[in-house]
């Protein structure tokens, strides 16, 4: 299969063929039709990707603390080495995927083979992701519209904390993918929405979605415009779905709402929160995370268990199905938010007009393929520079391919001129990228054919101590 990485160092884009993943007891693997690009988000990692590490640092002063404090106890060299190595990872980009099942974990009972589901899943021809993280499609959604999914249960979520009641004025700051799905979920929410932008384009879209709109000038001029429209009370809740380094952002939310208002952050700005007037009007703040609850918590994620609906009603995967069912009843307009569609062939083309155009939302189209699904892939050029000839010299099979493995153990072992025949990662893409960089020739997501192969006579298991 093929799998889009970007190398995190120099934000350089590769499609990479993999083994299709291995499912595990919680997951599920899906071959995917259709994914989309969130240009805000995505741009956003591009970006960083081709900063310098100058620039780099200063975007993350949180992990510039981290290093230093590994330095105190690691050393220098030690330090250097590690960062290196992470810098030159490959990270799967994607996070909006659409396809059908082809397996299902052995501990899964909600989902079956065959079925269409929108997940997290990568730009990949084929993911391997947790079932508390996919949706089933409903009859009625095409699998185009069913990709925007993802990017509506975060467009939700922000909603949900805003928690709106009919009739409430709701300002939309950034009317990007995020911004123009928040428009119409508010909407549809019975609340008077007013959007804004820096782009007249942007402005002109919400408005045909029916928001009152107003293209974003000066802070004071956008302030007027909020408190002349609310007749001088300041709007009830304001959702910021924009991304940029304006420290002004927040002030203004500030000033446009009315006292005891509530501000939710959705997108990405610098968080430097005014306290006379958040004091003053006894203001709320909050920073929506991704998709709702059970994101980025590993019993949800990696376990596979749910949150119990009557203590938590509205978690990630609920919030995806919430947001299928408004398509379903044509609550929510995609297709105008679509400004191009490229074959996943051209994936790389498709990142690039990001850079040279102004696209909204991007859908990568994915070949229907009848061909048997690959989880073992020889690489034939990548012949092993190992010094192994006879029946007593080892032929190395190795299982994980994480941090400890790249860093140390294969550069080891390839430093000593041993032979590694095979390496295997569940992921499968990773085990492309090892198999690349130490230059190994059999490459698999199933850990059972390294211990099946006749030449293999010595297996390196470097996944999680747990696994062992």
């Amino acid at each position: 299969m093929k799998q889009l990485l970007q190398n995190f160092r120099t934000g350089t884009l590769e499609l990479v063929e993999a083994p299709v993943p291995a499912v595990s007891s919680k997951s599920l693997v899906i071959q995917t039709s259709r994914s989309l690009i969130s240009v805000g988000t995505e741009k956003m990692l591009v970006e960083f990707g081709k900063a310098s590490l100058l620039n780099k640092a200063k975007q993350q002063p949180e992990r510039v603390k981290q290093v230093l404090d590994k330095i105190k106890t690691d050393g220098l060299i030690n330090t250097l080495e590690a960062v290196w190595s992470k810098l030159n990872e490959p990270i799967p980009l994607g996070y909006s995927n659409v396809g059908k099942i082809t397996e299902v974990g052995a501990g899964v009972r909600e989902f079956t083979v065959g079925e269409r589901v929108v997940s997290n899943g990568s730009h990949a021809e084929f993911v391997n992701v947790p079932w508390t993280l996919a949706a089933r499609i409903p009859d009625g959604v095409s699998d185009e519209e069913a990709a925007f999914a993802v990017t509506g249960a975060i467009s939700l979520e922000g909603i949900r904390l805003v928690n709106p009641t009919i009739g409430e004025t709701v300002v939309v700051v950034g009317l990007g993918l995020l911004g123009q799905l928040t428009v119409q979920l508010l909407q549809a929410n019975g609340c008077r929405v007013i959007g804004t932008d820096i782009a007249a384009e942007k402005v002109e879209l919400a408005r045909q979605f029916g928001a009152e709109t107003f293209l974003s000038r000066s802070r004071e001029e956008n302030v007027d415009y909020v408190l002349g429209a609310t007749h001088g009370r300041g709007a009830d809740a304001v959702i910021i779905t924009a991304s940029a380094p304006d420290e002004n952002i927040l002030s203004q939310c500030a000033l446009m709402s009315r006292k005891r208002g509530r501000i939710v952050l959705v997108g990405v700005v610098p968080i430097t929160v005014p306290r006379n007037l958040f004091y003053e009007k006894e203001l709320s703040f909050q920073v929506s995370s991704s998709y709702g609850p059970g994101r980025y918590d590993p019993v949800y994620e990696e376990q596979g268990v749910d949150y119990p609906l009557g203590y938590v009603r509205w978690t990630a995967k609920r919030n995806m199905e919430a947001f299928l069912f408004l398509l379903q009843e044509k609550k929510v307009e995609v297709q105008k938010l679509i400004t191009h569609r490229f074959p996943f062939s051209e994936v790389v083309q498709a990142y690039q007009t990001i850079e040279t155009e102004k696209p909204l939302g991007i859908i990568l189209e994915y070949p229907e393929s009848t061909q048997p699904r690959r989880t073992r892939i020889e690489f034939p050029e990548y012949k092993s520079k190992g010094k192994a000839t006879g029946p007593t010299e080892p032929v190395i099979g190795f299982i994980g391919v994480g941090n400890f493995a790249r860093a140390v153990l294969l550069p080891a072992l390839q430093k000593a001129g041993a032979q590694i025949k095979m390496v295997a990662s569940s992921g499968g893409a990773a085990a492309s990228v090892a198999a690349k960089k130490f230059q190994i020739p059999v490459v698999t997501s199933q850990k059972e054919e390294v211990f099946q192969d006749s030449q293999v006579n010595t297996v390196f298991i470097a996944t999680r101590h747990a696994s062992h």
